[in-house]
């Protein structure tokens, strides 16, 4: 898995591509903008220029934008909905601007008009944001949820009821929170429950669909449907939660992004987050004692005087 994390842009676009190298990143997720903001300012051609061209040369594998928190598209309202799509194409096209691989959003709420109801609005609200932008490239993935409230995608068969809705696989897929995962009640903290969890995956979602993973322990216990996120290996999860997950080959060349708290220290926290994902994978092979020595090379000296 190329081990990543979400970084701010409040310092520049490049620079927090040039951020996530130093603190350990292979992948990188951003806003576009504030998440809180139906719109924001367009984004300078330079300052996107800038971030496509960091992105190579800082060893980024994949990146994604993160969709604001505003939007709904399932929601059973006209004006809200219509709204929420209106930013759906804005941000999409600031993805595209960016040269990411991807644009992770929350499907959403169906606000009391039912589970049925709500996978069929979001379904038709994804087919009109797809066919404003039929020539972008950016593969958009809904997020599963915690399953709080009428919240949508708590379910696999919510998300795969959804995306069924699409003619448009090239488009669309998934990313998997860890957090929201347990939230939910899978509970993959042992190799039998790992390997049940990605029995459903495959079964009803399909490995390919799953092109993301956010990283984060849990604060509240197994089934709680709260989603609070929490550094790794100090929440509910624990340590041994991730070892499966990261060092499945099924994952090998998937991001997956670090969401987990901040404070003063600031991205220190996500270096320790990284380094302890990192020690759940097996050591690189030391060289035995018992192996026949390498041979010398022989060189020959001049006899030049």
């Amino acid at each position: 898995m190329w081990l990543g994390a979400h970084l701010g842009i409040a310092g520049g676009l490049a620079e927090a591509v040039e951020e996530a190298e130093k603190i350990g990143c292979e992948s990188l997720q951003i806003f576009s903008k504030s998440p809180q903001m139906w719109s924001g300012p367009a984004l300078a051609p330079a300052a996107a220029e800038a971030f496509r061209a960091a992105v190579p040369a800082h060893g980024i594998r994949a990146t994604a934008v993160h969709h604001g928190y505003l939007a709904n598209l399932a929601s059973p309202k006209p004006f809200l909905r219509n709204r929420s799509r209106a930013a759906f194409v804005d941000e999409l096209h600031r993805a595209e601007l960016l040269g990411v691989d991807a644009l992770i959003f929350h499907p959403g709420a169906h606000v009391g008009s039912g589970v049925d109801a709500g996978i069929r609005t979001l379904g038709e609200s994804l087919t009109f944001v797809l066919d404003q932008v039929p020539e972008h490239h950016v593969r958009v993935l809904l997020e599963n949820a915690a399953g709080q409230g009428t919240t949508l995608g708590s379910h696999f068969e919510e998300l795969a009821a959804a995306l069924a809705q699409v003619d448009r696989p090239d488009r669309l897929g998934v990313t998997l929170d860890t957090c929201h995962l347990f939230a939910a009640g899978f509970d993959f903290r042992t190799e039998e429950g790992y390997g049940a969890l990605m029995d459903q995956v495959e079964r009803v979602l399909g490995r390919g669909t799953v092109h993301a993973f956010h990283l984060n322990d849990a604060k509240a216990p197994l089934g709680s449907h709260l989603d609070r996120h929490e550094n790794i290996g100090k929440g509910e999860i624990g340590l041994a939660g991730f070892s499966h997950l990261v060092n499945d080959p099924r994952w090998a060349e998937t991001p997956g992004f670090l969401e987990t708290p901040l404070n003063d220290r600031g991205y220190s926290l996500y270096a320790a987050d990284l380094r302890a994902l990192r020690s759940l994978r097996p050591a690189a092979p030391t060289p035995s004692a018992t192996a026949a020595p390498a041979r010398r090379r022989t060189v020959r000296r001049s006899t030049v005087k």
